[in-house]
């Protein structure tokens, strides 16, 4: 057997959706996916499933060729699902030329996927100065070298650089980085989907009117 179809087979092999998971309700669905979605996330945190709070963020380059990586949710209210990172970053960039976004959560525990499609908008300087100073001091040394995904000279460099970046902010511990920025992904439609072992998926859209009001649809697995 050949290096391909001996992988092939070992994927086949390998389990997948290794159930049996918890019964969903999706017949009385609450008002708004916000209120769903945290139902959701209570049961992936009460059911111990590793970084619940991990998500998916993709986006497109001017090019139109899709980018995608892991982030942490930092809220979640009325206007939609926050996220914080440095505008001088890829994904920053990016944004500023196109805000049209996608957020996936996947809650393997559970057999549970949460998709949001929406328009990230960015929030207040007030509100993006709190999450920077909120942030340990290693991360906010990182965030404000404005290196990312940049060419690296040698790891000497790095911890070079990140020393004179913890030594700036230990001598200003309130000075933020104006490249930090909070954003809401202000949703156009969630999807929530319940996976099952025997491939009965289950799936819940919530799907924003003209009216702004949320209509919800079963869908097919």
């Amino acid at each position: 057997m050949d290096k391909g179809s001996d992988l092939r087979q070992r994927l086949r092999e390998l389990t997948v959706l290794d159930g049996p998971f918890r019964p969903v309700d999706f017949d009385s669905p609450p008002a708004t996916p916000q209120q769903m979605f945290l139902d959701w996330f209570e049961a992936a945190v009460g059911a111990g499933v590793p970084e619940p709070h991990a998500m998916t963020l993709s986006t497109v380059d001017p090019a139109g060729f899709p980018d995608a990586r892991v982030l942490i949710l930092k809220n979640i209210d009325e206007r939609g699902w926050h996220f914080a990172i440095s505008t001088a970053s890829p994904k920053g960039r990016q944004l500023q030329e196109q805000p049209a976004v996608a957020l996936t959560f996947y809650w393997q525990k559970l057999g549970r996927q949460v998709r949001i499609r929406g328009t990230a908008m960015p929030l207040s300087a007030a509100e993006s100065a709190q999450d920077f100073l909120e942030r340990s001091v290693s991360a906010r040394a990182n965030a404000r070298l404005h290196r990312q995904s940049q060419e690296l000279d040698s790891p000497s460099s790095i911890r070079s650089a990140m020393a004179e970046s913890i030594a700036r902010i230990n001598e200003q511990p309130e000075a933020v980085d104006p490249a930090w920025q909070v954003y809401v992904v202000r949703p156009l439609q969630v999807e929530f989907w319940q996976g099952a072992a025997d491939r009965m998926h289950e799936r819940l859209l919530f799907l924003r009117g003209s009216d702004q009001e949320w209509k919800t649809t079963r869908l097919w697995p």
